[in-house]
């Protein structure tokens, strides 16, 4: 008895210390407006474990190792301090009073870890864990009895009025261990009947969380022989709709057994829940800083280099140099600014070599943080089942684009796809949103529903451009504007943004040099073929591209007036063949910040404005035809790189084209000379 009152006094002194006595007077004060009478009433109680060792070791120890009997000494004082200072005169019996402890932290010990990929997991004692994973499918928000009132049936019994008997939920209980008609009086064993007026409602989700290298098995990482295997999560009342499908979450939270009629499977109660991420290596590599050295004074040779280099396990260098610097923005510019909004990149290459171009995007895929190769065969979206711990409501699965969550979803050959399946990847495209549409009939409730997810990814895919030609019986041509781009129909590829043509600038020489470079990789892999390239490994580039998302960017007057004054001169000069939207301006200024970050830049300056350009008109003329503003098919790398001279080519070419966006600005953009600096 006297260790219990020491308890007791230590939750006391703990409560005053950590301001849960004065959280206390003002939860009860809403519960006085009202005349309801309800059979419980609940109470959220922060609690430190560091700091509550520091008031009691011995305490600290019951709620770290016995969560359940802290929550009956934190019960017992909160029950004492409501009745002396007369907070609630509606609560009666100790029961009434439903704490939940909200552990703010745990130790960082193995004890107290649960990784996901570890078996057994119901071996130990069932103490609270943190562990951490990816939402991968959660059901709609139902109700569970929170609390509720049994009266017995004997007229003479004490209990037959009052709050005498309360049930109240516990972590891992079922339905049925809080509400069912079997119970029995505890004073004269008589049966109990529920006083169903008294129920307290709450609200419920499940949530499956699993390991985050389960991705492995749908990215472009070496797969594992491992099998992964999902959790279920218990989310209760205010943790209801605090996790998305496609996150990754640190979640404190209490196993329990749970009984089903087929047997007893293994959940975990969630106490607390904060969005996560794996740590990545942020530090760039000696060879880039070198060479950011080297082309110091050169605002276009770094990310030339940084492109021409990049992939060369799966292309020479030279080849597909567009494509690369494409890819690398995109990976660049996959990030959640401080508001939560998602910024991408969507990609579509149009080429006549798809294998090369599947498996270029596949290697640089495996350079996200999240990357998702998507399978013909699978649910792209989402996909709905059955609830298997509850009353059967709906399960909502994720699909590839909603696994991708903050990384990249690579479709592959869109001519794999039906015209039904073209037609949701360009309302997806268009919306960036996902609609789930659940048959109240057939999941047990009232009425039909319609959900809505948001898409927070960017795409890549890639069409044969060869593919049209042959049905049509006529040879594709590689002036931009009247190519063919395959399967893909002129709405989708505006729903994807930037189209890149990837053409075989060089004929038979370039297939001649992908072909010695892909036999050179079968018989010696792994050796360095161009003694005059730069050598990069993939973690170098794996380490860019996680430093560059980071880099916090603001654009310059200069960048801007040229994104916008071009954005003026296009919409006037295209108005006959296709109108420039908002989306345009979006897509270069998306395309400007992810050069300036490839460099290694804080602030986007004109030249990050001139590729965003670039490669903008390039993707509106393949589709639309050209314009007033003439440039080469390939703008932004109109020459071999392959030496110091062609580097230098390069540099004046582009100064020459910068002044070609200019003069069309001035020309077909009237009052442009008011905000763009003559030079």
């Amino acid at each position: 008895m006297s260790d219990m009152l020491s308890l007791k006094e230590a939750v006391l002194v703990y409560l005053d210390r950590s301001g849960g006595l004065q959280k206390l007077v003002e939860d009860c004060k809403p519960l006085n407006e009202t005349h309801q009478i309800e059979a419980v009433y609940r109470f959220c109680i922060s609690v430190n474990p560091s700091d509550v060792i520091e008031v009691d070791p011995v305490l600290g120890d019951r709620v770290l190792c016995d969560p359940l009997g802290a929550t009956a000494l934190f019960q017992s004082v909160c029950f004492l301090a409501i009745k002396t200072l007369s907070l609630v005169e509606k609560i009666h019996t100790e029961s009434q009073v439903n704490v939940i402890l909200k552990l703010t932290h745990l130790p960082p010990f193995p004890e107290y870890t649960l990784d996901l990929c570890s078996f057994p997991r119901g071996h130990g004692p069932m103490r609270p864990v943190s562990m951490e994973g990816l939402a991968i499918a959660m059901t709609r928000v139902t109700k569970y009895t929170q609390g509720a009132r049994f009266l017995c049936i004997n007229d003479e019994c004490p209990c037959s009025t009052g709050f005498h008997h309360i049930r109240v939920h516990a972590p891992g209980a079922t339905e049925s261990a809080t509400v069912r008609n079997d119970f029995s009086c505890m004073t004269c064993s008589s049966p109990l009947k529920e006083d169903v007026k008294f129920r307290v409602l709450g609200d419920k989700q499940l949530v499956e969380l699993i390991h985050i290298k389960a991705l492995d098995a749908l990215s472009a990482h070496q797969q594992s022989s491992l099998r992964y295997q999902s959790v279920t999560l218990f989310l209760r009342d205010e943790l209801c709709n605090s996790m998305r499908i496609g996150r990754l979450y640190r979640v404190l939270g209490i196993p329990a057994y749970v009984q089903q009629c087929s047997g007893i499977t293994w959940s975990v109660e969630a106490n607390s829940i904060q969005p996560w991420e794996p740590e990545y290596p942020h530090e760039v590599s000696a060879s880039f800083q070198q060479l950011l050295k080297a082309t110091a004074g050169f605002r276009w040779r770094f990310s030339a280099v940084v492109a021409h280099c990049f992939g060369v396990d799966v292309a020479p260098p030279g080849l597909y140099n567009t494509l690369k610097l494409s890819l690398l923005l995109s990976l660049v510019q996959n990030r959640a600014d401080a508001k939560d909004a998602f910024h991408n990149l969507d990609l579509l290459a149009v080429t006549a070599d798809t294998l090369i171009l599947d498996r270029l995007m596949t290697y640089s895929l495996s350079l996200a943080r999240h990357g998702i190769r998507h399978q013909a065969s699978g649910e792209m979206f989402a996909s709905l089942s059955r609830d298997e711990h509850g009353v059967g409501t709906a399960n909502i699965h994720a699909g590839s684009a909603l696994l991708a969550t903050g990384g990249i979803c690579m479709l592959g050959d869109l001519g794999c796809y039906k015209k039904e399946r073209l037609d949701a990847i360009q309302s997806v495209l268009e919306s960036c949103t996902v609609s789930v549409f659940i048959p109240g009939k057939k999941y047990g409730e009232d009425a039909d529903q319609q959900l809505s997810f948001p898409v927070h990814c960017s795409f890549w895919a890639l069409t044969d451009s060869t593919d049209a030609a042959r049905r049509s019986g006529r040879a594709d041509c590689a002036i931009l504007g009247t190519a063919e781009m395959g399967p893909v129909p002129v709405q989708l590829a505006d729903a994807f943004g930037l189209v890149i043509q990837c053409r075989d600038v060089g004929g038979e020489q370039a297939l001649l040099a992908q072909t010695f470079h892909t036999l050179q990789q079968a018989v010696q892999p792994g050796k360095h073929l161009y003694p005059s390239c730069w050598e990069f490994s993939s973690q170098d580039y794996q380490e860019l591209v996680a430093h560059a998302q980071s880099v916090q960017v603001e654009l310059s007057p200069g960048a801007e007036k040229i994104i916008h004054g071009y954005y003026m001169a296009s919409r006037r000069v295209r108005t006959q063949s296709v109108k420039m939207s908002v989306a345009s301006v979006k897509l270069m200024i998306s395309l400007a910040e992810a050069h300036c970050k490839l460099c290694l830049r804080t602030q986007v300056l004109e030249e990050d404005a001139v590729i965003a350009v670039l490669l903008c008109e390039n993707s509106v003329t393949l589709k639309h035809g050209a314009s007033a503003l003439i440039i080469p098919p390939d703008a932004a790398f109109p020459g071999d790189l392959g030496d110091v001279e062609g580097l230098q080519r390069r540099d004046e070419t582009l100064d020459v084209l910068h002044q070609n966006i200019l003069r069309f600005i001035y020309t077909y953009a009237p009052g442009a000379g008011a905000y763009i600096t003559e030079e």
